[in-house]
């Protein structure tokens, strides 16, 4: 099972409906407004605490999406917040903390349970990466928190469109090769895998060198290294750019689908975790979750979570494939293909050889769902998120999930819009920060615009024809705020 989302998998496109015009995204200039507003109104229709916060400054929202609400506790969420903690103080000590900002880290996320989860695992300079981090910012230093914990997706190809994805940067005016592939390399290849080594060359059209200022900056900054995966080379290349535009007192600690394929072995390895004893036990909550899914998209919430996987990808010389559960089993439909038994030890031996990586329901269930941790995303997390929090619902038993179920009730805004909430069409994140020279400034700057500006023409939301269909039944009253799939969000 995996989320049909264009911000998610680089497979799925998106194309404009014929209802939306040409738009540009600069905030406060000229779009078109009717589409906007209709957006505007169909996303507070599902989130009424929107409705309030489009005239308000943007720093007032980051300032919502990052304080501690409400979070159900019981004995299967506690355990799942620990090891998620442990998680993140492994992945602070691998960035380069120390012991004691590591630790800081872990104590973090249980006291004030949120991450950003938006922008895929492309580079910092990268505009819609950017803005987005500097939204988060906002929220994070409004609460002086220390660390800016970010799941970034890594189950992407190269190319997501046309010159668009984690292998091109826009850049000086320049669309740049960012690690010099050719169109073969990146094609089919998705950016986590193995296939390697990765070297930063930024190479201009035709395979040309460095040409403009922007660019011979850049690759001054980024690590002059091999690395086996691009995801890898991106998360290095991260660390060196947070240290030169945000100050000390705001760390980035940024984690990918393969670190948190580790964190799915770690439940698998445990007989006595959630996941074992329930998710691959018997099989019986997982058939349930697909049945659940396959309900799901015969109605009108159809297409937001689509079964292009069943919980796992495969993953073989750098390319992801789908895999299908049929009879206790995980296959690939390939005699090239191994089949990985439905069971816990199975599962972690294949997430700890690299064999299987988690789709992103597995992802969220580990990190989000079961911790209980708000997730910040974007057009279409929005939504696709809340529903699965009802697919894990509707499959648990009332009976000997029950403290689950009641804890997963009690969450306050378990997932909420926090990308591309500061978008801007001719965004220069090098220029900003040679202008400005503190990101942080510059997130100030934007902060005390209204959110309605600073979110421009919402071309994420126009140009994707789901939500056209969503606001469609809306109006048709087919979906409402009331409606059970979406109990959850």
């Amino acid at each position: 099972m995996a989320v049909a989302a264009a911000n998610r998998r680089g497979s799925v496109s998106s194309t404009p409906h014929a209802e939306v015009a040409t738009m540009s995204n600069e905030p406060g200039g000229a779009y078109d407004q009717v589409a906007a507003e209709q957006v505007r109104r169909t996303l507070s229709c599902l989130m009424p605490d929107l409705a309030s916060s489009w005239a308000r400054p943007l720093a007032d929202y980051a300032f919502t999406v990052y304080k501690a609400s409400a979070r159900g506790r019981c004995a299967v969420r506690d355990d799942a917040m620990v090891r998620f903690q442990v998680f993140l103080k492994r992945i602070a000590l691998r960035s380069g903390a120390d012991q004691d900002d590591a630790e800081h880290a872990s104590r973090q996320i249980a006291a004030s349970p949120v991450m950003q989860t938006g922008p895929h695992c492309h580079l910092l300079i990268e505009p819609d990466a950017f803005y987005t981090h500097l939204f988060s910012a906002l929220g994070l230093t409004a609460h002086d928190r220390r660390w800016h914990i970010c799941y970034s997706s890594s189950t992407v190809k190269f190319i997501e469109k046309s010159k668009k994805g984690p292998g091109w940067l826009s850049l000086g005016g320049e669309v740049l090769n960012v690690f010099g592939l050719s169109r073969c390399r990146m094609d089919p290849y998705s950016i986590c895998g193995f296939n390697g080594p990765y070297r930063f060359r930024l190479a201009g059209p035709g395979g040309s060198g460095l040409a403009n200022p922007a660019a011979v900056w850049l690759k001054a900054i980024l690590p002059d290294t091999d690395f086996p995966s691009a995801a890898d080379a991106i998360k290095a290349a991260n660390q060196s750019l947070w240290r030169r535009s945000f100050p000390p007192s705001l760390r980035l600690l940024q984690f990918d689908d393969i670190d948190v394929a580790d964190l799915v072995a770690e439940h698998f390895e445990d007989p006595a975790s959630w996941l074992s004893s329930r998710f691959a036990g018997d099989g019986v909550f997982a058939q349930s979750m697909l049945l659940a899914l396959d309900r799901l998209n015969s109605g009108p919430w159809a297409g937001w979570v689509r079964r292009t996987t069943d919980f796992f990808w495969g993953l073989e010389d750098g390319r992801l494939f789908p895999l299908r559960l049929q009879e206790g089993v995980l296959s690939g439909g390939s005699p090239s293909v191994r089949d990985v038994r439905f069971d816990p030890e199975s599962i972690a031996v294949s997430l700890r050889q690299r064999k299987l990586v988690p789709n992103l329901l597995v992802t969220f269930l580990v990190t989000s769902i079961l911790p209980g941790v708000r997730v910040l995303g974007g057009c279409r997390q929005a939504v696709y998120y809340p529903l699965m929090r009802y697919l894990v619902a509707a499959a648990l038993d009332p009976s000997s999930d029950r403290e689950l179920l009641d804890a997963l009730r009690t969450d306050e805004r378990p997932g909420m819009w926090g990308h591309r909430v500061l978008r801007l069409a001719n965004g220069s994140p090098f220029l900003e920060i040679e202008e400005n020279g503190s990101a942080l400034e510059i997130a100030n700057r934007y902060g005390a615009r209204s959110l309605e500006d600073t979110a421009g023409d919402l071309a994420s939301f126009t140009n994707d024809p789901i939500w056209a269909e969503l606001s469609a039944h809306i109006r048709a009253g087919r979906i409402q705020p009331a409606s059970a799939e979406w109990q959850w969000a």
